[in-house]
C-alpha cells in the first residue's frame, strides 16, 4: 500500500525516514485540526459547545507541540534554527535570518 507522504520508493527508505515522514504528516494533521477548531469556535453561538471545542483545540495544541518537539530532537539544524525564532521578542523575519545563519 502506498501513502502520500512518500515521494521515493518506500522499500528504499530507512526506518528513521519513514518515522520522520509519519511525524511530519501527524504535525500537519494537528495543525489542520487546530485550524478547523478555530473556524468552528469563531462561529459557534452555544457557549457550552464552544467551550468543548476550545478544550478539544487545546488538546490539538499539545499534540502539535509533541510532534514538533520529536522532530526537533531528530533534526538538530531545525532545533538550532528555531531556537533563534521561537519565544523571542523582535522582528520575526529578522530572527529567522539570524536563526538560519546560526545553524549553517
Amino acid at each position: 500500500m502506498s501513502f502520500d507522504q512518500y515521494h521515493e520508493p518506500v522499500n528504499e527508505l530507512s526506518d528513521e525516514t519513514r518515522t520522520f515522514a509519519r511525524m511530519i504528516v501527524s504535525l500537519t494533521e494537528e495543525a489542520e485540526a487546530i485550524n478547523w477548531y478555530e473556524q468552528r469556535i469563531s462561529v459557534e453561538k452555544d457557549k457550552q459547545a464552544k467551550a468543548i471545542m476550545q478544550n478539544a483545540q487545546h488538546e490539538e495544541f499539545k499534540h502539535f507541540g509533541m510532534d514538533l518537539e520529536f522532530l526537533l530532537r531528530k533534526k538538530t539544524v531545525w532545533r538550532e534554527t528555531l531556537k533563534a525564532i521561537l519565544f523571542q521578542n523582535g522582528d520575526i523575519v529578522e530572527l529567522g535570518k539570524e536563526g538560519e545563519e546560526a545553524s549553517e
